[in-house]
């Protein structure tokens, strides 16, 4: 291949990349109410400032006062439903 078409096939996977980063926050710019949690998990996020499902991304969950291991399984289970039924 030559240096043009390997720079193209570069570029095109860098904004494809970016592209589905993009989709990822746009499907996940929903109220976490979404992922149907108890109370308790809710009400943790919220006071931590997670109003949207994208406010859980690049944030470590088990951080969030209020959330022990437990809520944490749960919490985790649930984004994983979310996002296998979203994409």
């Amino acid at each position: 291949m030559s240096d043009k078409v390997v720079t193209i096939q570069k570029k095109l996977e860098e904004d494809l990349s970016h592209y589905r980063s993009v989709l990822s926050y746009l499907e996940a710019n929903v109220p976490i109410q979404v992922l149907c949690l108890p109370k308790p998990i809710e009400n943790a996020l919220i006071d931590d400032g997670c109003l949207r499902v994208y406010d859980l991304f690049n944030r470590d969950l088990a951080k969030i006062k209020g959330i022990g291991r437990n809520r944490l399984a749960l919490l985790t289970s649930r984004l994983d439903q979310f996002f296998s039924v979203a994409i």
